[in-house]
Parts: structure tokens; sequence; C-alpha cells
């Protein structure tokens, strides 16, 4: 059955409840983070660092790491999660064969001051040559070469995906946020919903998507449908997908300043609550004190100061379906992150976009 949006009539605050169907862990970060960090740590009751997961990735990944750079700026990968087991079977579809997968990828760079951001997507069916790696039980995995980068998680969890990405790009994560599935459409409806405006119509029966052109304010069980589908837009790749994720978190860090949490302290506690449940983190934010502490760090960044761009790729030539790095371009977007510069746009000309740029806009 195919999602609808609810219509932007005044005086339509009606939702019927819906199945969750995904994830968009990024949404949450630029989004939900920043609620939780700018309405003050008074209503984050302490009970709330029970919900939190943490993974020690710094115990995991040892010293063999590149170095930390100490110029005010930090890198964190945003990992959306997938487990195709329990509840996220209904959300994710697909196989359950017990294994987890990484369906969205992001590093987030927080330049010196905490005003500005530069977010770069990593396609998850890039091909890479994965390090070896040890888990955070312990395990080691195996090098292998030529595999999709969200095998990285799939093998070895949080503390392979970091390893993997390090790997790529020669820059330390500073930190690890990980969203699973179940938790987020949830989010999304308490915060009211996303406002999206759409240039041409979306129709893909795969991510259970139904919109017209035009503005829709999307529950959470659509928001997901938008950010998963990518055989309703551009080239039915990977890559379209990314380009209407970074439009619905830019939808929806507009939409953040203009909930009226500070006026319902049950409200934020329902979306503090929902948001704990949802999060793992490395071991260094897993706490409610530690989230909030990072979170006020990054309260001040609006969508007019993010800078959103897909790791530098191409098609493979062997595979239509998998892309590889364009490293000469994406040696630009790391060099340009580790000396906290901003993102030249010789780094994206010439290579493969997906072709959705525009579809989804923030209305």
């Amino acid at each position: 059955m195919s999602a609808e949006s609810t219509p932007d009539i005044p005086g339509n605050s009606h939702r019927k409840p819906r199945r969750r169907r995904g994830l968009m862990v990024a949404a949450w970060v630029a989004g939900g983070i920043l609620v939780l960090g700018g309405t003050g740590a008074g209503y984050l009751y302490f009970k709330l660092n029970g919900n939190i997961k943490s993974v020690d990735i710094d115990q995991a990944l040892g010293t063999d790491r590149p170095a930390k750079v100490d110029n005010g700026s930090e890198n964190i990968l945003v990992l959306g999660s997938d487990s195709r087991s329990g509840s996220n079977k209904k959300l994710g579809g697909g196989t359950d064969d017990g294994s987890a997968r990484s369906d969205t990828a992001m590093i987030v760079h927080v330049y010196e001051g905490h005003k500005k951001a530069g977010v770069v997507s990593i396609p998850r069916d890039t091909l890479v040559d994965r390090p070896a790696c040890t888990d955070a039980r312990g395990v080691t995995h195996d090098a292998a070469n030529g595999v999709m980068f969200n095998s990285a998680y799939t093998t070895g969890g949080a503390a392979c995906a970091v390893k993997t990405v390090e790997s790529i790009t020669n820059l330390r994560m500073d930190h690890y946020l990980e969203v699973d599935f179940s938790g987020f459409e949830k989010l999304i409806d308490e915060l009211g919903g996303v406002r999206v405006t759409t240039t041409k119509a979306i129709s893909d029966k795969d991510s259970h998507l139904d919109l017209a052109a035009g503005t829709h304010t999307l529950n959470g069980q659509q928001a997901l449908g938008l950010v998963r589908t990518r055989h309703g837009v551009g080239d039915g790749s990977d890559l379209g997908r990314i380009q209407l994720q970074q439009a619905f978190i830019k939808a929806l860090v507009n939409q953040v300043g203009s909930i009226g949490l500070f006026t319902s302290p049950t409200k934020l506690y329902d979306l503090a609550n929902t948001a704990t449940k949802a999060v793992t983190t490395d071991s260094d934010l897993g706490s409610v004190n530690s989230l909030m502490s990072f979170a006020n760090g990054l309260k001040g960044i609006s969508s007019s100061n993010m800078t959103m761009v897909t790791m530098p790729v191409q098609y493979d030539p062997a595979n239509p379906n998998r892309v590889i790095i364009a490293e000469t371009k994406a040696a630009q977007v790391w060099t340009a992150l580790k000396t906290d510069q901003p993102i030249p746009k010789t780094a994206t000309e010439g290579t493969a976009t997906g072709e959705a740029n525009g579809v989804v806009a923030a209305s």
C-alpha cells in the first residue's frame, strides 16, 4: 500500500498511525540532536542514560589510526543500520539472516568555531579495499579487496566501519553515531512531521512511497520512504537516494527551530526518550551529559551553513550497479577536511551524481 502525504490544509492536524519503514540517520544527527542540545539539560532526566548504547571504538582499533588533528574541528561518522531481524525486518525488507547492514553513511565535519559543517555521504555500493580490523568483541576480521563499503559494518560492526572510513580518507573519526531503523519513524512523528516540496511526482512501490509534485508535510513513514527510495527518482541509483537524503536533512534542520518544545516538557521528554533509545555512540558520547555537551556545540549550525556532497565516485565500468572512488577528486575533499577548509567545488565536478538534485527541497 502506498503512503499518501498529509496535505498542508489549515487545521488538518490528524494523522493516522503508520507502519515503520526505515531510517535516515543523518537527519537525527542534524535535527534530533540539535533539538536535544538546544533546549537545555533540565528536561533530560538521568534515567535516559540507560537508553544509550555505546561502543569503545578507541579500544577496538588501538593506535594504528590517523593522528588527531588539533585545529578545533571534529569528524563524526554517522551510520544508519538495519539488522533485518526482529522489528527491523518489517522496516528494511530483505532476508532475516541475522546480519546487519549500514544503509546510510556520512562523515560530518564540524569546522572550528562550530558554526558550519561539511557533510560527505559515502555510497554504500562503493567498491573499496576493506582493511583488517578487530571488532568490539575482540574478533579479528581479515582484509578484503574490491568489496562493497557497507560490508565493513556487516562484517565487524561499528569498529570495522570506522576503520574502513579512516583507511579510505586518512582522517581520524573523533566520534561515531549510529541509529537503528526501528526508532526513527516515531522520532519524526513526535517532531510533527517534516515539510518538503517535491518538484516532480515520486512513486516507488519498493519504498511504499507515492507523492504528487507539490508541498507535503511528511509523517515518519513517508519521510523514511522518501530517503530510502531509489527507483522513483533520478537514474535509480544509490547516488540519487543520497541527494534526497541530503535535501531531507536540510528540511529537518530548518524545521527544528520552529518546534515549540520549550513550552512542552512532556513532548521534549518523549522526544529525548525516543532518540536515546535509537542511538548507539562511541564510548566518549555514551551518556546524556556527554551527548548534551556535544549537541550544544552543534546547535549553532543552520542548514545554510551546511555543505553537503557525495564522496566523488564514478560508475564501475564492469558493473553499473557499483561505483568506484574518483581518487584524485576525493583527495581534494579529504585534504579540505583535514585542514579545516571548505570543500572545493572542483572536487565534485564531473563525478557521478544520481541525477536527483532538486527533486526535493525544504519548504
